[in-house]
């Protein structure tokens, strides 16, 4: 059985910004294999964040691939790829829903080498220089007055 539906997560929030503006987009199969069944899904968005380093607003690719066995009960101990049908059927969409939480970035940033923004000007390192005047450290500042 092929699956396709949208789910809307622009409701989950991460520290106050809510990254899914943009419906997530889910993909996948529920396939008999030698009496087990097996659901594969891929869910694809694209993310609205902020950089943690310099603020920057940007957007990001999204996709997670999940895979779990379906039973009607469990045999032994528990299992995390094994899900539990509650009377032959399970929310997909909550299913989705918990993953995409578990999976999101704790950090976003907008390039691997942001440089982030100068804790005394608040200029973007990224886009210009500090404009802090260099502060003498006041054990040298008799020295520096030798360099005048």
């Amino acid at each position: 059985m092929d699956l396709r539906f949208e789910q809307d997560l622009s409701d989950v929030d991460f520290g106050g910004v809510c990254p899914a503006v943009r419906p997530v987009l889910v993909a996948g199969q529920v396939r008999n294999i030698a009496g087990m069944l097996r659901l594969q899904l891929e869910a694809d968005t694209t993310l609205s964040c902020v950089c943690d380093r310099c603020a920057a607003t940007f957007d990001k690719p999204f996709h997670l691939s999940l895979e779990y066995l379906l039973a009607e009960e469990l045999e032994g101990e528990e299992n995390d790829d094994i899900l539990l049908l509650d009377n032959g059927t399970i929310d997909l969409a909550e299913l989705v829903r918990e993953a995409f939480i578990l999976n999101m970035d704790t950090k976003t940033l907008c390039r691997e080498d942001c440089k982030g923004l100068c804790p005394g000007c608040g200029a973007n390192l990224n886009e210009e220089a500090c404009r802090c005047k260099k502060e003498i450290d006041p054990r040298l500042a008799a020295l520096a007055k030798l360099l005048e």
